[in-house]
C-alpha cells in the first residue's frame, strides 16, 4: 500500500503508477470461454463479467474467496439547510444498525458470504455548508482520500464501496455539475424521499452553491473538496487503491458512482477495473452513467445506499465465474463445437 497522502499533489503522482489490464489473463480468459459447451455469447453480460475479472485480478481463473463490503459513513453541513427527509443524526444511527447487524447490507453480506466493513468518519465533525464556501480544504480532502484507501488491505479479491451520509445525494448532484455542468435542474432527485419544499431547499442549495464555486470550470479534486463529502473523498481512496493491489470494485449507487467520476475525471481509464452495481432509482444516476459510457449489472429501482446494490452484485460475479471456471469444454464433454 502506498504511504498516506495529505496533499492532491501526492494523489496525483499515484496516477502514473496505476497498473493496466493484464492482457495474458484476458486472453487466456477469452480462450477459455470460446471452449465452453454453449454458443458464442449465449450468457451475455457474464461472459464480459468473468473476462474482467480476470483482467484485473492479474490471474486466470480469477476467484472470490475473499470479498469486502466497505462502507463509508460521514455528516454534511449542508444537512442543516433542511435538503433531506431525513436529521443528520441518522447517519450515526445507520452505523449503530450496521454494527448491531440489522441493515439491508447486513443480510446481503450474510447471503453471500462477504465480510462487511463499516467506516465511520469523524459524525460529531460534519464537512462545512458547501453551499456559503468549500465543504473540505485540500488537506481535510487529501487526508478523506488516504483513509479510503487503508480499506484495500491483503488479500481482498473483491471490493464492494457504498456509502451513508444524510444529504449526500445534495453533494453528489454539486459534483455532478461541477464535472460535466448543468443546473440543479438537472442532476437533483428526491434523495431519502424529499419532495414539496425540502426539494425547493434541495435544488436552490445546490444551484447556490455551483454559483459559488463553478462559475469557471475546476480540476477534478478541487470539485470534490468544495462540493463533496467525507465518505465520498474516501471511497475515491479506496477506487485507487484498488487499482494499485488488482483488486476489481464493484461501485453502489448515484452517490458512490459520483466518487467513482472523480477518479475518471482524473485518469479517463482510472475506473476500468470497476464496474457500477446497479442503476439507482435516483434520476441523477442514468444521466451520470450516461457520462460514464456506463452501463450497470442490474436495475431493480434500489435507492437505499448502504452498498446493498454493489453487494447483491456479489452473487452475478460467483454467478459468472461459476460458469466460467465449471462448465465443461466442448473437448471435455464429447459435444461437436461449431463448424
Amino acid at each position: 500500500m502506498p504511504e498516506p497522502v495529505a496533499s492532491f499533489a501526492e494523489i496525483l503522482a499515484l496516477l502514473p503508477e496505476l497498473p493496466g489490464p493484464d492482457l495474458e489473463s484476458a486472453t487466456k480468459a477469452a480462450a477459455r470461454e470460446a471452449q465452453l459447451t454453449k454458443p458464442a455469447g449465449a450468457l451475455g453480460r457474464l461472459e464480459e463479467i468473468s473476462g474482467w475479472m480476470a483482467t484485473w485480478q492479474g490471474a486466470h481463473p480469477a476467484r472470490i474467496n475473499r470479498p469486502r463490503v466497505a462502507v463509508f459513513a460521514a455528516n454534511h453541513g449542508i444537512a442543516a439547510r433542511g435538503v433531506s427527509a431525513f436529521p443528520a443524526a441518522v447517519t450515526a444511527q445507520m452505523v449503530q444498525n450496521f454494527v448491531s447487524g440489522g441493515a439491508a447490507v447486513n443480510q446481503l453480506c450474510t447471503a453471500f458470504d462477504a465480510e462487511l466493513r463499516v467506516y465511520e468518519m469523524a459524525l460529531e465533525k460534519p464537512t462545512a455548508d458547501f453551499a456559503a464556501g468549500p465543504a473540505m480544504d485540500e488537506g481535510e480532502c487529501a487526508r478523506a482520500i488516504a483513509y479510503g484507501m487503508m480499506a484495500v488491505e491483503p488479500g481482498i479479491d473483491l471490493l464492494c464501496l457504498g456509502e451513508m451520509g444524510i444529504a449526500n445525494t445534495t453533494s453528489a448532484s454539486a459534483i455532478c455539475i461541477g464535472l460535466f455542468g448543468g443546473t440543479a435542474e438537472d442532476w437533483v432527485g428526491p434523495g431519502t424521499g424529499v419532495a414539496g419544499e425540502a426539494m425547493a431547499r434541495k435544488k436552490a442549495a445546490v444551484d447556490l452553491a455551483a454559483r459559488l464555486h463553478f462559475a469557471e470550470k475546476r480540476k477534478p479534486l478541487d470539485v470534490l473538496a468544495r462540493a463533496g463529502g467525507f465518505e465520498l473523498a474516501a471511497i475515491a481512496g479506496a477506487i485507487l487503491a484498488a487499482r494499485l493491489a488488482r483488486v476489481p470494485v464493484l461501485l453502489d449507487g448515484f452517490a458512490c458512482t459520483v466518487a467513482g467520476a472523480v477518479v475518471q475525471a482524473l485518469d479517463p481509464r482510472g475506473l476500468d477495473h470497476c464496474q457500477v452495481a446497479h442503476m439507482s432509482a435516483e434520476p441523477g444516476h442514468r444521466r451520470l452513467l450516461e457520462r460514464l459510457g456506463r452501463k450497470p449489472l442490474f436495475d431493480f429501482g434500489m435507492r437505499l445506499g448502504e452498498a446493498s446494490g454493489a453487494a447483491l452484485a456479489i452473487a452475478v460475479v460467483r454467478g459468472a465465474l461459476a460458469c466460467h471456471n465449471g462448465m465443461a469444454t466442448f473437448a471435455d464433454a464429447g459435444v461437436a463445437g461449431k463448424d
